[in-house]
């Protein structure tokens, strides 16, 4: 037994984004049309947990308006309890995608500012109703880096689900732009919401912004979140060389108080769209771990998922369990 919570369904607490994107590898408005799919850190979690078979829940705010009701939708429509979901007046969470090719790097610019999630007044969030029935919540940090009203709700969330006795797991995922455009404390943020953590999703870039110092490498900086962080289980991330936008090489670890467990890198090319990437990592090693597996399977099969998901356009992972399995069993370099 792992430790980690296996009944009760998975919150995902976080914002819904719309995602407009240039079409094919064209600039922001180079012709005058975008792409638009429903995405965000929390709400890919979701839809790729509930189409792995497990109760996936979102919390979040939407604007009660027509863009607000469709992304509620198209959560609904891949198998997610969207019953948690309030809609306020307001407006869209927005990202705008300039996707790279050859040497030209992928672009988001953010349009988050005064939406209706980063708005709403979570001071009288009932937790324990909003958790009720659940075995784990899953949040990351870019629901803190939206301002101090989201930041301290995501605060208020782990450590409610603490004294619950839920899993929390926390992906760092650090955003330099969110926190700037607010002056917001990442350190100390971020701190408060590690230390609430089982799982943390992270590195030792993470570690280093986190608690200071550097790390030599991603077993020291989880060392050290292990000294720092009592109720931390266990930490994983991958480890992605870019030899171009259209071909990577993505590796992952995993550590836990004991010992760690590594899946050679993949080497991913005739990339499709890499946007949700570490998300499907994140929903891939909460399934493994739900679902029984050990260390070395659970991050083996986190990475087929974060892998696969590169081959699929938009910001879920809509592979099943199955279809993650045949990619590794095809690639040579991961089988057992």
């Amino acid at each position: 037994m792992n430790g980690f919570r296996t009944d009760g369904g998975i919150v995902c607490f976080g914002e819904v984004l719309l995602r407009l994107s240039a079409p094919g590898a064209e600039l922001l408005l180079q012709t005058p049309q975008l792409n638009v799919c429903v995405g965000g850190a929390e709400a890919n979690v979701a839809v790729s947990l509930a189409t792995l078979g497990h109760d996936a829940r979102v919390f979040t705010t939407l604007p009660d308006n027509a863009l607000g009701h469709a992304a509620r939708n198209e959560l609904r429509r891949y198998g997610v309890d969207t019953s948690r979901i309030a809609f306020t007046p307001g407006r869209m969470g927005l990202y705008f995608l300039s996707p790279g090719a050859g040497g030209r790097a992928t672009e988001v610019i953010y349009d988050r500012a005064a939406s209706s999630f980063a708005s709403a007044d979570h001071a009288k969030t009932n937790w324990s109703e909003m958790l009720k029935g659940a075995g784990w919540l899953h949040v990351s940090g870019v629901t803190a880096a939206l301002g101090a009203q989201a930041a301290e709700a995501a605060i208020r969330a782990v450590t409610e689900a603490r004294k619950l006795g839920l899993t929390v797991s926390f992906d760092c995922n650090y955003r330099e732009k969110l926190w700037k455009a607010w002056n917001g404390d990442a350190p100390a943020i971020l701190r408060q919401i590690l230390a609430q953590a089982d799982i943390a999703f992270g590195n030792e870039r993470d570690i280093a912004l986190i608690l200071g110092g550097s790390p030599a490498n991603a077993r020291e900086a989880a060392d050290a979140a292990f000294k720092a962080f009592p109720n931390l289980k266990l930490m994983a991330a991958t480890h992605r060389v870019q030899h171009s936008v259209n071909h990577h090489a993505l590796a992952a670890a995993l550590h836990t108080r004991d010992g760690s467990a590594e899946a050679p890198a993949i080497e991913i090319t005739h990339i499709v769209d890499r946007i949700g990437a570490g998300d499907a990592f994140a929903a891939g090693l909460i399934h493994a771990l739900r679902t029984g597996a050990n260390n070395a399977d659970a991050i083996r099969f986190a990475l087929g998922a974060a892998c696969i998901k590169h081959t699929i356009p938009g910001d879920f992972n809509l592979a099943s369990a199955a279809e993650i399995e045949a990619f590794l069993a095809a690639d040579l370099s991961v089988r057992r």
